[in-house]
């Protein structure tokens, strides 16, 4: 009989907000919220993140308005170049929030310099910025506070000029209206991310509060062939499509990026969560795991699988 190698969940601990790309060049770059800095890992296996590659790349100047609690960092290839987009603030609140742009011209992420392009002229402060590249364009989606009615995030699209540059005003997609999105103390739709398949454009956001056991993950859907400006080209599923599984022991799961296997033949789900009701946010770690898709072409994330359960490792990898 033929044994498959397996690996179990969490794949890194103590990585809130996880992210992962994987890019032509074979390896996966992963980066998670540390607060203080911004931290690269390269790695040849999506399992193996914990062991790759790791480099510091950026440390911001002390004392100055975006210095302190660097969250949510992401990795784009735009135009050739390397981007990281990550939130941070002085030291206060929400209303000095902003995401910021780094910009690398090396053909490898880890080398080269990173280049400060400044933070995002949102017209609302915010966090959690992303891209959608389609169409021959640049958009920019992120979690912008505000009352809706209640207080929270709710996510905006805007046009791009480049990769650092935005244009025009923002148009709301979805604001935090139903009650699984305001459980623990605020209403909150954050951590945008995009999912292009079968002819639609998937927009997965998280939703309550990250301390919450009930953070959760929901879903707008958009013909690829509507304009992602406009708000009634979305629709919001009125569920969560990916929560917290009691049975398996798993928590607040949000916060996530996809990617495939290294042979492109599966899709993956990259997800934070914890351990248990009422954990520290300090315990969130990175979790994966393999996704399918429904006859009418959606995703199915399926349920969060346990510690202990023994998962095959990506197609590809050995």
């Amino acid at each position: 009989m033929t044994q498959y190698a397996t690996f179990r969940n969490p794949i890194v601990e103590k990585a809130a907000d996880p992210w992962v790309m994987r890019h032509s060049d074979g390896y996966y770059y992963f980066m998670s919220t540390q607060s203080g800095t911004l931290e690269l890992t390269q790695s040849s296996s999506l399992t193996g993140l914990a062991g790759g590659r790791t480099k510091t790349v950026w440390t911001p100047p002390p004392g100055g308005r975006y210095s302190h609690n660097l969250w949510a960092p992401e990795i784009h290839r735009l135009g050739g170049k390397w981007y990281i987009y990550y939130t941070a603030n002085d030291g206060g609140g929400d209303e000095s929030r902003r995401i910021c742009v780094l910009e690398n011209g090396a053909a490898n992420p880890l080398e080269g310099v990173w280049e400060w392009k400044g933070a995002l002229s949102t017209p609302v402060p915010g966090l959690d910025g992303t891209v959608l590249e389609w169409g021959g364009r640049l958009y920019f989606l992120y979690a912008g506070y505000g009352h809706f009615p209640d207080y929270g995030s709710a996510i905006y699209i805007m046009r791009m000029a480049n990769p650092w540059t935005l244009e025009g005003d923002h148009v709301l997609l979805t604001a935090p209206t139903l009650a699984w999105e305001k459980q623990g103390g605020m209403a909150i739709n954050e951590g945008p991310v995009i999912l292009h398949r079968n002819g639609f454009i998937f927009l997965v956001y998280s939703a309550s509060t990250t301390w919450s056991e009930d953070y959760a993950l929901g879903m707008l859907t958009m013909k690829e062939t509507d304009d992602p400006m406009n708000p009634s080209s979305w629709t919001k599923s009125p569920n969560p499509v990916f929560r917290k599984s009691v049975e398996n022991g798993v928590y607040a799961t949000g916060h996530n990026s996809f990617t495939q296997s290294p042979d492109g033949s599966e899709d993956w789900i990259v997800f934070h969560a914890l351990p248990a009701p009422g954990a520290e946010t300090s315990l969130r770690s990175t979790r994966i795991q393999k996704f399918t898709w429904k006859p009418d072409g959606t995703p199915d994330f399926g349920i969060p699988l346990g510690d202990s359960q023994d998962i095959p490792v990506p197609s590809g990898e050995f």
